[in-house]
């Protein structure tokens, strides 16, 4: 008898187990997460509850994303009595602790209330919600799969932002995004509490944004000869080709694009870079060269040339002169249009790459330098910086612009986005300055994310496992100077969306963690399996991703006697990494890489693939040996 007892508890215990949900896959980490027992079903009509109208447009968009996934019916309902079943979205009367983006979530048996200061806290708090839904819940059409739970577990959470600037930088200058491709991007970034979208409207490659007064920058500067392959390879554009391929905004599409990130709660930032990377506005109006001549909009031909050391030169001039006042006219009338049209305080305004090799030869900016006492380049570019500065001060707005403005003398009000690594925000930070920092060591998500040889062409490379390892305050900085963090996209290789989502994602995710979360919250172990489970979500809303954190990495040396030595490398420690030498495909059956491997006699290439529990999780990766004794031989 007492051994029935004693089976009947423990199988008891084993349900209990069982029935305890898995941890909530959350991203970015709460600051407070408790679990309970039990689950909150999706009744089949949902009623959403709110108490002020200002919560309204979010419990919309709350009911429209629910219907879009599950075809249940839902009613958005002004009311504050509280109701079984229901979700209450609640603003509240100055909660403490949690500031304006802030929210308090908790998830019963009975029904689910969500409380925050403002309707952005509401808003950060329903995408939270929607991650303790099933993965399903991020589809665009409606999924009929009854054997679907929707449910979500039982938790208490309190949470809200380390930083107010969590930013995305999308390039639409290189290649052209289109109006309704900017909303879809906005709309993925909000689900990881993304709220600056940087847009990098001007560049060599195309000017973006249309300006009334100097209808020519997209008449002309918008369009380009069309190339299609390897970026940096294309040959020059000749003045008789059809220009077709770009595109832009008009003001119209401007204005629509900030009212649809405002109700998502995402501001917009407009870069226009200025003096370098200005081709497309040079090509427009050519008397803005310090170096006459005909300019053509670049078509992705190479013209920056970087031997190597952080140094580089131009084989074009792509500078606005900064000794014609033409130039400060025109770019009056940029500034106030595109002032006019962008409610955000600040403007970019670039700065960044200017190759001053053109001035040093131009016999109007040696007079300038005469004229204003300027001793070098450097100087001659703060110039100019301080020019502009004045010009968007005047239009009731602030300048950012890349570190390189910090150079020969900073603008009085200017603030720095550091991107050259941390060096240039701890400057500007100890000279009381206001800080973004997005350093290319951590944040360039354009950047290959495994080993070369087996991802699409790009310039140099962040792992995903380096990009969790981003943190916006250095040492010994005031963290009050430290608006924030961001991730950038810049998109000289990136011609389609697929392409730009597979570059973005999971990048994207350990950004928003490191800019969100408590810095003491942060654990890569915990991060990367909170990634997988997003992997289903992403594959659920039909987003592009990349999962090349699965994929070997290579690292080459040479033993006493000269020969090869290749480690293999692993981010995700669990998985099992495959090799073969013999031109054949490995699978789980091949020899397990556990030291590092010698090279047979004769063999041409190292291909590799890596598993877990059985099933082939990373890319088959085929290295030429060629290669790795290229490597081998670089200092």
């Amino acid at each position: 008898m007492n051994k029935f007892f004693l089976i009947a508890a423990c199988t008891l215990l084993c349900l209990g187990v069982l029935a305890q949900p898995a941890t909530p896959a959350i991203i970015p980490q709460p600051v407070q997460l408790q679990q309970g027992q039990g689950f909150f079903t999706l009744p089949a009509t949902i009623t959403i509850a709110t108490n002020s109208k200002e919560a309204l447009p979010v419990a919309q968009m709350l009911g429209k994303q629910i219907n879009k996934a599950t075809g249940f019916n839902y009613a958005v309902k002004e009311q504050s009595e509280k109701l079984n079943g229901a979700l209450h979205l609640v603003i509240g009367n100055n909660i403490a602790g949690i500031g304006q983006e802030g929210y308090q979530l908790a998830v019963t048996t009975t029904d689910v209330q969500l409380q925050a200061n403002t309707a952005a806290g509401l808003f950060y708090g329903v995408q939270t919600l929607l991650q303790l839904l099933p993965p399903a819940i991020e589809s665009n059409t409606v999924i009929n799969d009854k054997s679907i739970a929707w449910q979500m577990p039982v938790v208490t959470i309190t949470d809200y932002p380390r930083f107010g600037w969590r930013g995305l930088m999308l390039d639409v200058s290189r290649h052209f995004f289109t109006k309704q491709e900017v909303k879809d991007f906005i709309d993925n970034m909000v689900k990881y509490k993304y709220n600056m979208l940087h847009l990098h409207l001007t560049d060599d490659q195309g000017w973006r944004i249309e300006i009334k007064s100097l209808p020519k920058l997209t008449t002309v500067g918008a369009w380009r000869a069309e190339r299609t392959g390897d970026w940096g390879t294309f040959t020059k554009p000749t003045p008789e080709e059809p220009k077709t391929y770009g595109g832009f905004y008009t003001q119209e599409d401007i204005k629509e694009l900030v009212q649809y990130a405002k109700e998502r709660f995402v501001s917009i930032m407009p870069e226009i870079d200025v003096p370098g990377h200005s081709m497309a506005m040079v090509a427009a109006y050519p008397e803005l060269s310090c170096t006459p001549g005909t300019y053509l909009v670049n078509s992705g031909d190479r013209f920056m040339i970087w031997p190597g050391n952080g140094t580089f030169y131009g084989t074009i001039d792509n500078t606005l002169c900064p000794a014609n006042e033409k130039v400060f006219e025109y770019l009056d009338k940029v500034f106030e249009e595109v002032a006019a049209l962008f409610p955000f305080p600040y403007i970019h305004m670039g700065g960044d790459e200017c190759y001053k090799g053109y001035w040093e030869k131009s016999d109007a900016v040696s007079a300038l330098m005469k004229k204003e006492k300027l001793k070098d380049m450097h100087e001659v570019q703060s110039y100019f910086v301080k020019r502009v500065e004045k010009i968007v001060r005047s239009k009731g707005k602030q300048l950012m612009g890349w570190d390189e403005i910090l150079e020969g003398g900073l603008a009085e009000g200017a603030a720095v986005m550091s991107w050259r690594g941390m060096k240039g925000g701890i400057e500007a930070a100890k000279m009381n300055r206001p800080v973004v920092m997005t350093p290319n060591t951590h944040t360039y998500v354009d950047l290959y994310q495994g080993d070369p040889v087996a991802e699409p062409p790009t310039y140099s490379r962040l792992l995903l496992n380096q990009s969790y390892k981003f943190e916006p305050v250095p040492d010994g900085v005031d963290p009050k100077l430290i608006l924030g963090g961001q991730a950038n996209l810049w998109s000289e290789r990136l011609s389609t969306v697929r392409h730009a989502e597979y570059m973005l994602w999971p990048r994207g995710l350990a950004v928003a963690e490191s800019i969100w979360s408590p810095k003491e919250k942060k654990d890569w172990n915990s991060f990367l399996k909170r990634t997988e489970a997003h992997f289903d979500r992403l594959d659920a809303a039909a987003t592009n991703y990349s999962r090349s954190m699965y994929d070997a990495g290579f690292t080459v040396s040479k033993d006493a006697t000269g020969n090869l030595l290749i480690t293999l490398t692993k981010q995700v420690e669990d998985v099992v990494l495959h090799y073969s030498f013999d031109e054949s495909f490995p699978d789980q059956f091949y020899p397990v890489y556990t030291k590092p491997l010698t090279v047979p006699k004769d063999a041409s290439n190292l291909r590799v693939v890596s598993y877990r529990n059985g099933k082939q999780v990373g890319k088959q990766i085929k290295m030429p040996i060629a290669e790795l004794k290229k490597r081998s031989e670089r200092k």
